[in-house]
């Protein structure tokens, strides 16, 4: 059987809870679409947060013990004696890739190349990696579950041959492409495949699981879902570690091996359900925290420091003009009309009449 029809076979037969968490994402999405008008200044203050989280969390997840406090302070340039040089150097790694993709993003072509290079940018400080960066696996290796003093506690499940890793990778990224590309599928069923498959390959000798979740926000960036770089994808899979893998290894250990494929026998029985139920419960926490970042319980992390204060003298007064604001709250007019603008689609103050007469009131 052919990667094509047996992917097609795996997302042809999706069960309805599935569909429902999809369908809540999308919706969730369209409000973050709509809300996107949050300012520079408190967008990046989010994304420097978010880039810490992240690549504490998902180095932890492969053993590493640096807390995010650690993570800032070495991104900082301010050096942690206690951690030894690799646990460093894979947060510097993981930290100015991830920095990358959310920066540039729409300019990151998905595909095999970009894998690689992603694998080298994320090992390049790694000197035990140097021999293998970018380059898939020469030798067999297996999918373990690390604690938290860096040891394996199991074999999860075996992976793709290292001889076959190569065409494994190759049919398994041409297929993603050309499915986002015809929109055969709903594009998060199909990076959810991806993702459990490369996973499955485990197409380098190292590094697999910090890479996945870099290329997860990627696709998902690409995908529309324009909020990855505000909310840690990262830190939820680190809050459910042990689902995480049960997950993963609840449907790779329905998948055929190669030799099995070669043997066209069917694959009735593969199933990515159980991963794509943790995925996709995992990124309908992510889209709803997404859109709490605009509700009004939020207020102060959305102004900035300047629209804040207007904010702050609505507060003490009954009523306002733009006038009385700007002069009392010591704010330039502009940045009084952009605050104002917020609060009105945030339904955290109302507008009272027209023209020179316009005043404004906190709800």
């Amino acid at each position: 059987m052919t990667k094509n029809k047996r992917f097609d076979h795996r997302l042809d037969n999706i069960p309805a809870i599935i569909w429902s968490k999809i369908t809540q994402i999308d919706e969730l999405k369209g409000q973050w679409i709509a809300g996107a008008w949050l300012s520079p200044q408190v967008l990046g203050r989010l994304k420097r947060s978010v880039l810490i989280t992240s690549t504490g969390a998902s180095t932890r997840i492969e053993g590493a013990r640096l807390s995010d406090e650690d993570v800032e302070k070495l991104m900082r340039g301010i050096d942690i004696q206690k951690f030894t040089n690799r646990d460093k150097q894979e947060v510097k790694g993981y930290f100015e890739l991830l920095e990358n993709v959310f920066d540039s993003w729409k300019s990151l072509k998905f595909g095999e190349n970009t894998i690689k290079y992603f694998h080298k940018e994320l090992l390049k400080y790694v000197k035990k990696d140097e021999l293998h960066r970018g380059e898939y696996k020469k030798t067999e290796n297996k999918v373990e579950m690390i604690d938290a003093t860096d040891k394996s506690i199991g074999t999860l499940f075996d992976t793709t041959p290292a001889y076959l890793t190569p065409k494994e990778t190759q049919e398994l990224v041409e297929w993603t492409q050309e499915a986002l590309a015809e929109k055969k599928y709903h594009p998060l069923l199909i990076v959810g495949n991806f993702l459990v498959e490369f996973l499955q390959i485990h197409p380098f000798q190292d590094g697999n699981g910090r890479l996945s979740r870099v290329l997860t926000n990627l696709l998902l960036l690409k995908e529309g879902y324009l909020y990855m770089p505000y909310v840690s994808h990262e830190k939820l899979v680190e809050d459910n570690k042990p689902e995480y893998y049960l997950a993963l290894r609840q449907s790779q250990k329905t998948f055929l091996s190669a030799e099995a494929l070669a043997k066209e026998d069917k694959t009735d029985n593969e199933t990515i359900t159980p991963w794509l139920d943790f995925f996709f419960t995992i990124f309908l926490k992510q889209s709803k925290m997404a859109v709490e970042l605009l509700s009004k319980e939020n207020i102060e992390k959305l102004l900035s420091k300047k629209q804040l204060s207007v904010w702050q003298y609505l507060q003490g007064v009954d009523e306002a003009t733009p006038g009385e604001i700007a002069k009392k709250a010591k704010v330039a007019r502009p940045t009084v009309s952009q605050a104002l603008d917020k609060l009105l689609r945030l339904k955290k103050v109302e507008r009272i009449g027209l023209g020179r007469s316009t005043r404004y009131r906190k709800l």
